[in-house]
């Protein structure tokens, strides 16, 4: 968590990269970590962006956010839209598998690349989220790719670490030696308990917490 990546297609594309600082963590009411969290993580990045572009003479920033991403509870597409910040994607009605299906047509490297949300949407909802905890999060996850695990999410809950895989990973976690494997290492990095999801792996598992109140307060 050292940044936002502007166009990390950059080199493929020919085209100039920008790699910019954030200090989402000096806002206490991202760090707080309540359901409106993305909201505050986006606004961040609007302003940033823009003031990019505004130095840089460009009329207009433009995310990636897709059509799917518009039926999930995200607080940050308001963020975006309150900045004026358009998502040619989700506004042609392109999906997920639309746009990687595209990809692969144009040949892009990136087309079959797992979603990987920001770290702190890792986080439990009301336990802050802090550097340590990104760390702890980032590494844990970081492990488990050496095992093979393509997609996957480690959800920090406190001294609990939750990984979530995919139905037919789960023998890959829980057979030896790689299941006291993952336990070290993840005690290692300072949780106290190491758990295994059996409801597998699901985009935004921590927002089941939420109430719908919750929600629309965030919307």
């Amino acid at each position: 968590f050292d940044g936002i990546y502007v166009g990390s297609l950059g080199t493929y594309f020919g085209v100039e990269l920008h790699t910019l600082v954030s200090d989402e963590l000096d806002d206490p009411k991202f760090t707080a970590n309540k359901a409106d969290r993305c909201f505050h993580c986006k606004s961040h990045l609007a302003q940033t962006l823009l003031k990019l572009a505004a130095e840089r003479g460009f009329e207009k920033v433009v995310f990636g956010t897709n059509f799917d991403d518009l039926d999930d509870f995200r607080p940050g597409n308001r963020a975006l839209k309150l900045h004026g910040i358009s998502s040619p994607l989700a506004e042609a009605q392109l999906t997920k598998d639309e746009i990687r299906q595209l990809s692969r047509k144009f040949g892009l490297s990136t087309a079959d690349v797992p979603s990987s949300p920001c770290l702190a949407s890792r986080v439990s909802y009301g336990l802050e989220v802090t550097a340590e905890r990104l760390r702890q999060i980032d590494e844990a996850e970081d492990y488990l790719r050496t095992l093979g695990l393509v997609e996957f999410r480690v959800r920090h809950h406190d001294t609990v670490a939750r990984i979530e895989v995919h139905g037919e990973d789960i023998g890959t976690v829980t057979s030896e030696p790689n299941r006291s494997k993952i336990v070290e290492k993840l005690k290692s990095l300072g949780f106290k308990y190491v758990t295994l999801d059996l409801q597998g792996f699901r985009s935004g598992s921590l927002n089941e917490s939420l109430s719908e109140e919750q929600k629309r307060k965030s919307l």
